[in-house]
């Protein structure tokens, strides 16, 4: 889905666009304040220069609009929708001085978001044709991962777990606390199925075929392949329940990705997503005719 910033539920980036604003223009634009004079009206494009996908259009909108109300952007291109260099994104009118004040901040977040879609969906374009999901993770920027997240969905891509509550995951790290208490995998999986709050399943990271079938035969509802090999994760599904979920996760890129969905698994995960994807190229440009003082 996509968000518009005219929706009422708007206020979901709301805090973010605040954040970012404060942290660049909290003291002010020095630059433009000393040389531009006020009065000086005019228009500035908006371009794309690498293909891609557009996300964030409205966030950037709204950074435009929170600088200067008085501004006007106009989107031409959709939300989600192909870019080739060149397509005009946008353009924004008014007092120059306002323009150059959220430039960065709006450039920021549509370079970051379409970034990270266009990546997403150059995995997803990798395994078309078969059973799996591409999947990101929560190794997101501090306090983007809502956006990041729905970069990821607009790329097509899915979301793992929001947050902490969002799901029961046991990593190797509790299996390595809760191990030293002497518990088996048998006993740490009955033990989160038997506390585990309504609706939400368990899975489990194992590193091994072995332990991906003790797990699946203990109860898990997925079972994390953590940096298997090809031959490895498919011997894992065929050895599971078909009930049981198998996810794909450690060392994925986009060179391997299509051997993960041969194997057999229903999710890969890929941090790479959000914490390595390249910023697409994205530029804001004066429009010398248009401008004139008033």
């Amino acid at each position: 889905m996509a968000y518009s910033a005219d929706q009422s539920n708007k206020d979901w980036f709301s805090n973010i666009i605040d954040l970012a604003l404060a942290e660049d223009t909290g003291h002010g634009d020095v630059t433009s304040e000393i040389l531009i004079p006020p009065e000086l009206q005019g228009r500035a494009s908006i371009l794309a220069k690498a293909k891609g996908i557009l996300v964030g259009r409205d966030v950037a909108r709204e950074v435009f609009l929170r600088v200067d109300p008085s501004l006007k952007v106009e989107l031409l291109i959709n939300e989600g929708d192909k870019l080739e260099p060149g397509d005009l994104i946008a353009t924004v009118s008014g007092r120059v001085i306002s323009i150059l004040k959220a430039e960065r901040v709006a450039l920021n977040f549509l370079q970051r978001l379409s970034g990270i879609a266009s990546q997403t969906a150059r995995y997803v374009a990798e395994i078309e044709g078969y059973a799996a999901s591409i999947y990101d993770t929560r190794k997101t920027t501090p306090g983007l991962r809502s956006l990041e997240k729905y970069a990821v969905r607009m790329g097509g891509g899915q979301n793992h777990r929001m947050h902490l509550g969002d799901g029961i995951l046991i990593k190797d790290t509790h299996l390595a606390a809760l191990r030293a208490l002497g518990m088996s995998l048998k006993d740490i999986v009955a033990k989160a199925k038997q506390n585990a709050p309504p609706n939400l399943k368990v899975e489990v990271e194992v590193s091994t075929v072995e332990e991906a079938l003790e797990v699946a035969e203990a109860g898990a509802d997925i079972v994390m392949l953590d940096n298997m090999s090809p031959d490895e994760m498919r011997r894992a599904v065929n050895s599971m329940p078909n009930q049981v979920k198998a996810e794909a996760s450690g060392g994925i890129t986009l060179e391997n990705v299509h051997t993960a969905a041969i194997a057999g698994v229903d999710i890969i995960s890929i941090g790479a997503l959000t914490h390595s994807s390249e910023a697409l190229d994205i530029s804001l440009e004066l429009e010398a005719q248009t401008l004139k003082l008033l």
